[in-house]
């Protein structure tokens, strides 16, 4: 089913924007389209899916920015949010292998990991500069 209904599309408008073979068209884009599925990975989606909330988002970014670990209890001041969505957000950027959490006591401090790190070098390389 799917690959009739690429073929339809192409047919319908390969000549208008490429010109060519629908055939091979089709073979190419079948093509891109292995090569992306071969490339998806569940922890991509699920690193960037933690990120696309402004509070985990900000919560990453000023552990990055700090340099060190940071208390729970750092958090919610900073923030301007409740403790509870605080420890929310902790726990789901630790799910996703952007946090590390150490236990001291009955304190837990979180610190980015190197793959967080790299994710907001990633997004501040495409700025340009413009920050």
């Amino acid at each position: 089913m799917q690959t009739e209904r690429l073929e339809r599309f192409v047919a319908a408008t390969v000549d208008e924007c490429c010109g060519g073979d629908v055939t091979e068209r089709r073979r190419e884009l079948e093509g891109f389209a292995a090569v992306a599925e071969e490339r998806t990975d569940s922890r991509d989606v699920n690193a960037l899916r933690a990120l696309a909330d402004d509070t985990r988002y900000r919560i990453v970014r000023l552990l990055a920015a700090a340099g060190e670990e940071l208390c729970v209890c750092e958090f919610a001041p900073l923030l301007s949010v409740s403790e509870s969505a605080v420890s929310h957000a902790l726990g789901d950027l630790t799910d996703a292998g952007l946090l590390t959490r150490r236990k001291d006591g009955r304190w837990r401090y979180y610190g980015p990991t190197p793959r967080a790190r790299a994710l907001l070098a990633a997004l501040d390389e495409t700025h340009g500069g413009e920050r």
